[in-house]
């Protein structure tokens, strides 16, 4: 009998996985222990072996997609093995989940079209809806800063109506119709989504509630409406006011506040470009002219060869190109990474310490260490030690915040930030303070080695109670960390830098580092932080200590 093959949870914060390679195709013999494909958790990239025999008959996930977990992965059976029943009981299932929203929808749009017979079909003739414009590529929302004209107010073509807050500025918004402001849909202060009932403008009189209550025209009338529209703007295009520019017999359509703006800048608009509907020039259009080489009066021609001249001496350099972007596709890891930080910055209320820790001694002592055979010590390998050390002393910093009790870890598990291709992981040094610097330097050697070709185990990344964060080998002098969830602390490791320091009332040449502690407030308070950073400091700056 056919077997299905779901996608498995490969780690305890898998929520789904992307299949980086498939190792059988269909058709191929399985064998129980073969490796069927290689997964990209939100951690690793691991094999999954097959813990049935048969025939592949179905692939579900394709190389390169992603699904999330017990998603149908692959199918395995008999060689011939009919597995339609396999594959359309995935389908019902999703229909089923569909089919009662579609019975209750139906439902509604039984019982909404009895009360929807006695409201008219259509918005009046000469009225319009203004809705919320989109006023930036990214606007999603927009903010009525102020209303610049109230119920009752006639407007025409052009008038500012309202100034609205975008993402980006707040802007004047003019407009296109002709009439009196018959409603307004958000006061002054409120937000709303791009498309929602801004204001209504149409005749005196006219039944605003009608209006706003009126039924959508089914895609026939949107055709016919959008036909008659098109018509309407070409009328109205021909009757907006026309300014024939010095010399010129050309027409100009123009907003009246464009106009407006044009007379007061004296900005000729025969040279402006329209962007509005039907090359109508509009306020953004007069406000954004550069001037090159308009058209002058016979009176102006003296001034403008006069001012051509200083121009002309002047190097106009115009930046041109093409503007171009990439998507690209986030790895399991990277969502993951997004997720957890996001959830630890916005939940755990965090607060940083920071000191400098005078490092000649430890220099002194890893070259001494390093001069023994086969022996290589960094000086993160002596951080790590110094912090298990210090988290000894200083139990409150090696916790975990569990809402109604706080969990105080009796073990210490160091986690070491390593930087992979796509992001970060966090490989574990188990019980590190019972570890010698030499068996800690061994040890992130070969964990750092194999989180970067994604050969870490789930268990070689998890248990963590406190975490180190080494940026001094980018050159980096000092930063901030976010939080290691569940951990209390994170530490940051900036660069050894040499530089003037003062000892014994003399300035001499030294060599300093700083670090920074990031602490959850809710199990970490601040002298505690001070203290652990102090302990901290007396095992880096006199290393022999950690020897003891």
């Amino acid at each position: 009998m056919a077997e299905v093959i779901n996608m498995p949870r490969l780690s305890d914060t898998m929520e789904e996985g992307t299949v980086a390679k498939w190792l059988k195709k269909v058709g191929d013999k399985i064998e129980e222990g073969d490796i069927l494909a290689e997964i990209e958790t939100d951690k690793a990239t691991m094999e999954f072996e097959s813990f049935h025999e048969g025939t592949l008959l179905h692939i579900g996930i394709a190389e390169g997609d992603g699904a999330p977990v017990d998603t149908l992965l692959a199918i395995i059976g008999e060689k011939g093995e009919d597995i339609s029943s396999l594959l359309n009981g995935n389908k019902e299932t999703s229909k089923s989940k569909v089919e009662p929203q579609e019975e209750t929808n139906n439902k509604t749009q039984e019982s909404s079209g009895k009360s929807d017979a006695n409201i008219s079909n259509e918005i009046p003739e000469g009225v319009e809806i203004v809705k919320m414009p989109r006023l930036s590529d990214t606007m999603e929302e927009g903010t009525v800063a102020t209303w610049l004209k109230k119920v009752g107010d006639e407007v025409e073509e052009g008038d500012i109506l309202a100034e609205i807050e975008t993402d980006k500025a707040t802007m004047e918004f003019e407009s296109f119709y002709s009439g009196q402001l018959l409603y307004i849909g958000i006061q002054e202060g409120e937000s709303a989504p791009v498309d929602e009932v801004l204001a209504v403008i149409g005749p005196a009189g006219t039944d605003v509630d009608a209006v706003l209550n009126a039924k959508p025209a089914s895609k026939a009338e949107t055709g016919n409406l959008a036909a008659a529209q098109n018509t309407t703007a070409k009328e109205t295009h021909s009757d907006v006011k026309e300014e024939k520019p010095l010399n010129s017999g050309q027409r100009v359509f123009v907003s009246p506040l464009a106009r407006k703006i044009a007379e007061e800048k004296g900005i000729n608009l025969i040279a402006v470009k329209g962007s509005g509907d039907h090359g109508r020039i509009v306020k953004r259009d007069v406000e954004n002219f550069v001037p090159s080489e308009e058209v002058v009066a016979p009176a102006q021609v003296t001034e403008a060869k006069i001012s051509a001249q200083s121009l002309a001496s002047i190097p106009q350099i115009i930046p041109t190109g093409e503007e171009h972007f990439e998507e690209v596709k986030n790895s399991q890891m990277r969502k993951v990474i997004a997720k957890r930080l996001s959830e630890s910055k916005f939940t755990a209320p965090h607060y940083y310490l920071m000191i400098e820790v005078d490092m000649d001694n430890a220099i002194t002592s890893r070259e001494k260490i390093n001069g023994l055979p086969d022996t290589k010590v960094s000086f993160n390998d002596m951080v790590v030690k110094a912090s298990a050390m210090a988290l000894k002393k200083h139990p409150q910093v090696n916790t975990t915040w569990n809402g109604d009790t706080t969990r105080y870890n009796q073990h210490i598990h160091v986690g070491v930030a390593v930087a992979v291709d796509d992001g970060l992981v966090v490989p574990v040094l188990k019980f590190t303070d019972q570890m010698s610097l030499t068996q800690i330097g061994a040890s992130v050697k070969d964990l750092a080695g194999r989180a970067r070709i994604k050969k870490l185990t789930p268990a070689e990344m998890d248990g963590s109670t406190f975490t180190v964060s080494n940026l001094g080998m980018f050159g980096i002098l000092e930063f901030t960390s976010i939080i290691n969830q569940p951990n209390s602390a994170i530490l940051s490791v900036g660069a050894i830098i040499e530089k003037p320091v003062v000892k014994n009332g003399q300035i001499v040449v030294g060599n300093t580092m700083k670090i920074s502690l990031a602490c959850d407030h809710r199990t970490v308070d601040g002298a505690t932080g001070a203290q652990f950073l102090q302990t901290l400091r007396a095992y880096l700056e006199n290393p022999v200590t950690m020897l003891a």
